[in-house]
C-alpha cells in the first residue's frame, strides 16, 4: 500500500495526525506492507527566514485572541499525548521550505519518516528554528543521513523546484489544508484523526482491495 503524507513541519495536526497514522500501521501489523511517502505542502511559503511570532501570527491569520490560541494548544498538546506525541513550547513560526528541500532529498536517500519525525519533535517538541540550516542539517545527522551532503543540499537551490511542483500539484487535486493522507492514489483521509480513523479507514481499503481480487 502506498501512502503519501501531504503536510508541513510546522503544521501540529500534521504531527498528531503522523503520529495516528504510525499508531494505526503498527496495529494492523502484518496485514500490510505500507510504502509512506513524505509530501510538501507550506503553509506560509511567503513567510520571511527569520519567521514570526507565533501568537501575533496566528491571531493576525484566524482572527482568534490570544486566549484563544491558548485553549487551542492546550487541546493540541492533549492530542498530542494520546498518540506519543510531546508539544513543548512553541515562541515562533518559519518558513519550511529548506525543510521540504531536505526531505526532499532524504527520499533519494532512503525512507524519509525518521527525518520528517525528527523535523516534527525538533520544531513542536522542542521550539526550535526550522528554517536555520545549521539546524537542519545537525538533524539530518542525527537521523543517519550524511550532514555534510546536507549542508551541501541546504546552501543550494537543489529539490527547490521538485518541491514547487509537488504543491502545485496537490494544490491542483483540491488539497487546500493539511494533513492530507492519499492512499494507493485513490483514496483520500483529511485531518489529524485518532488512530481508530485511521485504522478503520485502512482496513476497509483493504476488504475492498480482497474483494476486488
Amino acid at each position: 500500500m502506498r501512502i503519501d503524507f501531504v503536510s508541513d513541519v510546522v503544521c501540529p495536526w500534521c504531527a498528531i495526525g503522523l503520529a495516528s497514522l504510525q499508531v494505526a500501521l503498527s496495529r494492523l501489523g502484518g496485514q500490510l506492507q505500507a510504502d509512506v511517502h513524505i509530501r510538501p505542502f507550506e503553509l506560509n511559503p511567503d513567510m520571511g527566514p527569520e519567521g514570526e511570532e507565533i501568537v501575533e501570527h496566528l491571531s493576525r491569520k484566524y482572527g482568534i485572541s490570544a486566549e484563544q490560541i491558548a485553549r487551542n494548544r492546550l487541546a493540541i498538546a492533549a492530542r498530542g499525548e494520546a498518540v506519543g506525541f510531546r508539544f513543548g513550547a512553541r515562541e515562533r513560526i518559519y518558513n519550511t521550505l529548506d525543510a521540504h528541500r531536505l526531505l526532499r532529498w532524504a527520499g533519494t536517500e532512503g525512507p524519509q519518516l525518521p527525518l520528517k519525525a525528527a523535523l516534527l519533535r525538533a520544531y513542536h517538541g522542542d521550539g526550535e528554528n526550522i528554517s536555520d540550516l545549521g539546524v537542519l542539517a545537525r538533524i539530518a545527522g542525527e537521523v543517519g543521513l550524511d550532514e555534510a551532503r546536507a549542508r551541501q543540499v541546504l546552501s543550494s537551490s537543489e529539490y527547490a523546484d521538485e518541491v514547487r511542483k509537488l504543491e502545485h500539484f496537490y494544490q491542483l487535486q483540491g488539497i487546500s489544508g493539511v494533513p492530507a493522507v492519499i492512499i494507493d492514489d485513490r483514496y483520500l483521509i483529511t485531518g489529524g484523526h485518532p488512530p481508530e480513523v485511521f485504522e478503520g479507514s485502512l482496513r476497509q481499503i483493504l476488504e475492498e482491495a480482497s474483494a476486488a481480487g
